[in-house]
């Protein structure tokens, strides 16, 4: 007898899913009708009850490039996960680099806007080799050389962010770099910062000072304040990095007292719950004690509609695309798109 022959009207195969949805529904502890108490769309388990306009963005160094992926590949991937935008890296090799003409620059804007994402920003690991604030005169004038280099590159790009660390009492992941004196570093800070306006200004390239801790400056919401209005320019504001104060501080905090200072945000994972203070103490979105619907709350009340950038630093080793589209979906949940 064929599996579509019937008995009595009913055919073998219906039997067969009638008797596999039964027995689905009673190993689950119910029935094999609906719940009758579904959890609610805007359940606040599932994503956050609120639905806020941020954009998502990623750093590039969530993906393994250039090792294992090249540049297209990288936004061309984090198009498919569903990003607004992402943040690319200056440094001193591959495709943004001082070698990278204006043209080369311009080309990598047309494939992005070919592809359809947005250069949210640009970034660089170039301020701790030459900090802009070094006791070594060479390192300080390479710094601001690259810095100069770095507001160019933006501005061909078609970004108008800029990170910029303008100094560091101390740097704990580098073994070259002899300490400064506070007000030594602060005032080598604000030199720099002063010769970089000029051409950012020009270039309408924003100069965005980030929030470090680890560096032992700007430790404060009052001295990131004190230090972004002394150069009375609407081109020098915040990079708040929500992951880099989390060791003693909250985030949520340092947003409502920066206010409409912050131009552009790295939303990075943190738990208190650790003892390592390094680069590995960063962790995927919400696999952390960030308080993400307080600090979501504390950035609509300044009125930030724009990039929300996860920075991570440690690709997958395997499947590397797991960790952009788990971003990518932890966003929508905090930005209540789920």
């Amino acid at each position: 007898m064929s599996s579509m022959e019937s008995t009595g009207g009913v055919t073998r195969r219906g039997a067969l899913q009638s008797a596999l949805a039964v027995g689905g529904a009673a190993a689950l502890g119910g029935s094999a009708s609906a719940d009758p108490h579904p959890a609610p769309p805007n359940d606040a388990r599932r994503a956050s009850p609120r639905r806020y306009s941020m954009k998502k963005s990623i750093n590039l160094w969530a993906f393994p490039y250039p090792e294992r992926m090249n540049l297209r590949e990288c936004l061309q991937l984090a198009k498919n996960a569903g990003f607004d935008g992402i943040e690319l890296n200056f440094d001193l090799d591959n495709d943004l680099s001082p070698r990278a003409t204006a043209r080369d620059l311009r080309n990598i804007r047309a494939l992005a806007d070919k592809i359809g994402i947005a250069i949210s920003g640009l970034c660089s690991f170039l301020f701790w080799p030459f900090p802009l604030s070094s006791n070594d005169a060479k390192k300080r004038a390479r710094g601001l050389e690259l810095a100069g280099l770095m507001i160019r590159a933006a501005h061909d790009l078609g970004t108008e962010n800029l990170l910029v660390v303008p100094g560091a009492v101390h740097i704990p992941w580098r073994t070259d770099h002899e300490p400064v004196p506070n007000d030594v570093c602060d005032r080598r800070a604000r030199a720099a910062i002063a010769r970089l306006l000029p051409q950012a200004e020009k270039l309408r390239v924003h100069l965005n000072i980030e929030n470090i801790f680890f560096n032992g400056y700007l430790m404060t919401p009052a001295e990131v304040i004190a230090f972004v209005d002394h150069f009375k320019s609407q081109y020098v504001r915040v990079h708040f990095d929500t992951g880099n104060i989390m060791l003693f501080q909250f985030p949520e905090h340092w947003i409502a007292q920066l206010g409409a200072r912050i131009k552009n945000i790295h939303f990075k994972e943190f738990t208190k719950k650790g003892t390592d203070y390094s680069l590995e103490s960063f962790r995927p979105l919400l696999d952390g004690t960030t308080n993400w619907p307080a600090l979501l709350e504390a950035l609509d009340k300044i009125g930030y509609h724009d990039y929300l950038t996860f920075e991570y630093f440690h690709p997958y080793l395997h499947y590397p695309e797991a960790l952009v589209y788990q971003t990518a979906d932890a966003l929508d949940r905090m930005l209540g798109r789920k």
